[in-house]
């Protein structure tokens, strides 16, 4: 019983992650629009009502646009953090399942996940670390400025880790944008700088873990070869495993938790 991962997409525009172990599948945000998602899911022949939990990181709506109509309509568990469930005006009894941080949620006898509260702007935003029976873990994390101490905790020892990889600072800071929004995005409540996701890959490195995958990418202030070259110059010498990005057209790739070798999705044409 294996613990597969396969993103559908992450960037500005929409993120979402399907984990899957044995008959069990959750979605890790639902960012995209309901039709989207559906799209998404039916390339890789994955049929919605399969899905038995949608699990919202936060209210932002790039993570949270359709979830609570995705789960009304496949009849999946909502959950998310009392916080989140009252800026999206979600019921807490009627719609959605409300949770602490630390709270270890069982989705199933296949898998568990735990959320770890991560500092983002405006927002209680978590990070999970998602286990099976096979005792592999896997980590996700986005939108935030810096790692606390508890997450790089739960990440050390991962076989899997999921992490953002925003922006490239000379990009940013020669950039268009404001210098109000500049220091939001390189702020506590912002997000990772790829100097800053080779920094904690770096500290929480272990042979256990095997797969990385880069994700919430900028388009304006990032691009996948610098994100993934500022990380493997920091890691290259320690860490044996692959690394991948994922862009916000997913999904692209399948990967199998505890195994070096990714899977090609072959997309349906219908």
């Amino acid at each position: 019983m294996g613990l597969e991962i396969i993103h559908l997409g992450s960037g500005s525009r929409g993120n979402s992650t399907l984990v899957t172990s044995g008959d069990s599948s959750i979605l890790i945000d639902c960012g995209f629009s309901l039709k989207q998602i559906e799209l998404r899911l039916k390339k890789i022949d994955v049929k919605p009502d399969s899905i038995d939990a949608i699990i919202v990181t936060h209210h932002h709506g790039d993570h949270s646009k359709s979830a609570l109509r995705a789960s009304q309509k496949w009849e999946s568990k909502l959950y998310s953090n009392t916080e989140t469930a009252i800026k999206m005006g979600w019921n807490p009894i009627s719609e959605c399942r409300t949770f602490g941080n630390l709270e270890r949620l069982e989705i199933s006898e296949e898998i568990s996940v735990l959320p770890i509260p991560i500092p983002h702007d405006d927002a209680e935003n978590i990070a999970l670390i998602v286990s099976n029976g096979d005792g592999y873990r896997a980590g996700f994390a986005t939108d935030l400025g810096e790692a606390t101490v508890e997450l790089k905790r739960h990440l050390k020892g991962c076989a899997h880790i999921s992490i953002e990889a925003n922006y490239d600072h000379n990009k940013l800071m020669q950039g268009l944008y404001p210098d109000s929004l500049k220091r939001r995005i390189t702020g506590r409540g912002g997000h990772l700088s790829n100097s800053q996701t080779a920094d904690i890959i770096s500290e929480i490195l272990t042979p256990n873990l095997r797969t990385i995958v880069l994700c919430h990418l900028s388009d304006k202030n990032n691009a996948p070869h610098l994100a993934e070259s500022e990380v493997l110059m920091q890691i290259a010498n320690e860490f044996k495993g692959s690394i991948f990005i994922s862009g916000q057209d997913g999904p692209d790739f399948k990967i199998i938790v505890g195994e070096k070798e990714i899977k090609k999705i072959t997309y349906s044409q219908n």
